[in-house]
């Protein structure tokens, strides 16, 4: 089984800059998507330290013994570190913050996140979402305050309980990932998320079959859905060896 992938942001039609950010290994190793907040300057500083940071610290140990779920958690704790630190060297960025969704293939394929952006498995016609968006609207759903529909234009629907930044931060979740020949992962920013529903995400990824026209083709749905946010793609294939 082997590895395709391709990744692709854009800014969408209203913002001018881009918060966002991806890094794709180019071994096919690891994935990152991350979504800065926290003014103009503040939020793509925020995404970038994260991705730098998550993506040297699995580069310089990734032959280490340390198991993958601790290789990816320790990866995330160092991301949001650097940006702490930042925040204080650079006071008028004090309230910057990111999320990031990260996955490896290492001994398994393993899924490491904090905040709403989020990680999608396709199998066959069928679209999973596999992480668990950290806001209070999803709190809410999870409890039975509000139903799905009501989340998508509740006020509340961006406010964070858990990202990047943070002092407070005290947990990020890991999780083995379930994956076999044929699925197709998604990784994205709420900018795809706000304007797609996910039956029309599992059309856009699987009726596309060269990958980047399939990122393509997800984004250019979302800006005709509005683009209010900026908006990254990452899609990883597993398919079989040649």
């Amino acid at each position: 089984m082997k590895v395709n992938f391709t990744g692709l942001s854009d800014p969408g039609l209203i913002r001018s800059n881009n918060q966002d950010d991806y890094h794709i290994d180019p071994e096919g190793r690891f994935f990152i998507v991350a979504d800065g907040m926290g003014g103009h300057a503040g939020g793509e500083e925020a995404s970038r330290i994260a991705t730098r940071e998550i993506q040297a610290y699995l580069v310089t140990n990734w032959h280490s013994p340390e198991p993958s779920p601790k290789l990816l958690e320790q990866a995330l704790w160092r991301a949001n570190e650097a940006i702490l630190q930042d925040q204080q060297n650079h006071p008028e960025r004090a309230d910057m913050g990111t999320t990031a969704v990260v996955v490896i293939f290492r001994d398994q394929p393993w899924c490491g996140h904090v905040g709403d952006s989020r990680l999608y498995r396709l199998r066959e016609t069928q679209l999973e979402q596999v992480t668990e968006d950290h806001t209070w609207v999803a709190r809410a759903i999870k409890i039975g305050d509000i139903t799905a529909e009501e989340a998508r234009i509740h006020p509340f629907r961006h406010v964070l309980s858990r990202c990047l930044g943070r002092e407070d931060l005290h947990q990020v979740d890991v999780r083995p990932l379930d994956v076999t020949m044929g699925d197709r992962l998604l990784l994205c920013s709420d900018g795809l998320t706000e304007e797609l529903v996910d039956q029309t995400i599992a059309d856009n990824l699987q009726n596309t079959h060269l990958l980047d026209k399939a990122a393509i083709s997800l984004v250019e749905a979302a800006k005709e859905q509005g683009g209010h946010d900026n908006i990254t793609v990452v899609i990883v294939a597993l398919e079989q060896n040649n």
